[in-house]
Formats: C-alpha cells, sequence, structure tokens
C-alpha cells in the first residue's frame, strides 16, 4: 500500500550571507526547510566552520587544547596560518588583547593586528571583540576601517554598543553579529534596529549566545529552533543565519578541560573526551538551525565536518 509523507509547506527562507571575497569567500544560509529535511525545501549550502584564535596568548584555555597550537599561541599571524592548513572555512580571531584587564590595548593596536592576521591567510575573517561592550564600540571603528575590502563579520553588537559597530560596517562594507542572550524577543529588536540603520539584513548574523552539551544547550537550541520557524513562515527579522561559538563554551566544561571527575572518578582519556565534547554541542546545534560554527580544536572541526558530510549523503 502506498504511503503518503506529509510535508510542511514553509513561505519563506533564510538570508543568504557572503564573508570574504574572491574565490575563498564563504556562503551560509538560505535555507528554505527546517536541518536536513531537504523533501521539504532547499538547502543550498553547507554549514560553515571557523577555528578561533587570539590575539594575545590565551590564559583559560586548558591545557590539552593549548598543547596543540604550542608555538603559535603568543603570534596570531603564525597561529592564523597554521589554522588555515587544518581546513577551516575562515579564521575567527578574538582581540582579547583590548579588555581592560588584559591590556587594555588600543583601537589603533587591535586594527594593526586585525590587518596582519587578514594580509596572512586568503581565508574570510571573522574578528570578534574582548566582549566589553562599550571597548567594542570603541574598537571597531578603527577595525572596520583597517579590513576595509576584506568583507568581514564583524561583532558582537549588542543594543548597548550596535551604533558604531553597524556605522564600521557600513562605511568599510562588512557583516555584523548581532547578540542576545537568549531572548527571541530582543533578538528581533536588535535586528530591527541594525536595519533601521540602512544595513541590510543579509549582512546581519545571529549569534542567540549558546550553551554547551550539559551546560544549558536545551535554551539555545529552542531559541535557535524558534527563530527558524519564525523565518521559515514569514519574518523576515528572524530569518538571519545563525553563528554558534561552540568552542569558548565547549571546553569551559569541566568534562573537557578537566583530567578527572571532581569527585576523583576516572572519566577516560581527557583528549577523546575533550573533542568529543566540542563536536557533540556543535551537531546538537547543527539540528537546531546552526549556520556558522566558531570551534577551538582542529579534530573537532574534522570530526564535525566528517559528519556533516555524512548527513548530507544520507538526506541527499
Amino acid at each position: 500500500m502506498a504511503v503518503s509523507i506529509l510535508k510542511e509547506r514553509w513561505t519563506s527562507k533564510l538570508y543568504e550571507t557572503t564573508i570574504g571575497t574572491g574565490d575563498k569567500a564563504v556562503k551560509f544560509g538560505g535555507d528554505s526547510t527546517l536541518p536536513y529535511l531537504q523533501f521539504e525545501g532547499e538547502i543550498p549550502n553547507r554549514p560553515a566552520v571557523a577555528l578561533e584564535i587570539t590575539d594575545v596568548e590565551p590564559t583559560d584555555w586548558p591545557d590539552f587544547l593549548k598543547a596543540h597550537w604550542e608555538g603559535v599561541l603568543a603570534d596570531p599571524v603564525a597561529w592564523a596560518k597554521q589554522a588555515a592548513e587544518y581546513g577551516a572555512d575562515l579564521i575567527a580571531l578574538r582581540l582579547d588583547s583590548a579588555h581592560p584587564d588584559k591590556g587594555n590595548a588600543s583601537a589603533e593596536d587591535v586594527a594593526k593586528t586585525a590587518k596582519a592576521v587578514a594580509d596572512a591567510t586568503d581565508l574570510p575573517l571573522i574578528v570578534i571583540g574582548c566582549g566589553v561592550e562599550e571597548k567594542d564600540g570603541a574598537i571597531f571603528p578603527a577595525v572596520g576601517e583597517a579590513l576595509a575590502g576584506k568583507n568581514a563579520l564583524i561583532g558582537c553588537a549588542t543594543q548597548e554598543n550596535y551604533n558604531s559597530i553597524v556605522a564600521a560596517a557600513m562605511v568599510n562594507g562588512h557583516n555584523v553579529i548581532a547578540s542576545s542572550p537568549l531572548d527571541i524577543n530582543l533578538c528581533k529588536q536588535l535586528n530591527i534596529l541594525m536595519t533601521e540603520m540602512n544595513l541590510p539584513a543579509e549582512r546581519i548574523v545571529i549569534d542567540p549566545l549558546i550553551g554547551a552539551l550539559g551546560y544549558g544547550i536545551e535554551y539555545a537550541y529552542s531559541i535557535m529552533e524558534r527563530s527558524r520557524l519564525g523565518a521559515l513562515t514569514g519574518d523576515k527579522m528572524l530569518a538571519m543565519p545563525v553563528v554558534c561559538f561552540v568552542g569558548q563554551e565547549a571546553w569551559k566544561a569541566k568534562e573537557a578541560k578537566d583530567v578527572e571527575s571532581p569527585e576523583g572518578q576516572t572519566w577516560g582519556e581527557q583528549g577523546t573526551r575533550a573533542i568529543l565534547w566540542e563536536v557533540m554541542t556543535s551537531t546538537t546545534l547543527l539540528q537546531a538551525g546552526g549556520s556558522l560554527f566558531v570551534m577551538r580544536h582542529p579534530e573537532s572541526l574534522k570530526k564535525f565536518k566528517a559528519h556533516v558530510e555524512e548527513i548530507s549523503k544520507s538526506n541527499a
């Protein structure tokens, strides 16, 4: 007996965003269906994956993770070149040195670093601030100018500092990460404010804030899923692709950074466990609708890309 498969009829789709220029430019988004349900719509682009580097040697990364990048941690240019060799689609540069507690570097200094990294590799560049809203708003005009013509992705813009970051992006031809704290209404409101400055909606990437596996990931999943459903049913202020900063969350988990459990139990070999924590966080958020993933360990990137390849084949 023939079986009819019920299909949802979606009325809209995600915006498609392009980062970078030339042959190495990366496109993501554009989906007209829920993740990997190709029988209901189109998924024109695979998720993009970036490896994260910092402009000063990180002090909060676990030793196992830092050991893999030994020799380049204090040199962001060398670090970017090595990340490119591992198969990353993009380089994500975090400007930690601008943080008031980590050197309080000037806008001019971090702009020079960003330009040096951009010139060292032909991969598209994501530039992330230090996480202090006021300081990020102050440094991105200079950073945006230094990267003019690179079509970078800069952020994170919040309701407190979006004006200067959006202005820097518009003048210099960049895209912007819009960050809101696990609140779909605040997410929409920020996107509206940014588009009211005449920033095209397809140049906005949503950062809903995520949690790692076991650390609030279900909240991020539900927000991402709701935004995807809203986008597919016509809400243009939720139709931007989503970026997931997986590395910064997964490597804070005790299961990734600790050799043994706090109770002294044996959890197995740390390296395998830590990498899988990052991979499983990524694959979960992939199913929620993530389009751009920022990771920290090359082996995590390799395993995640293999998963994407396999799931793409099985759903073709």
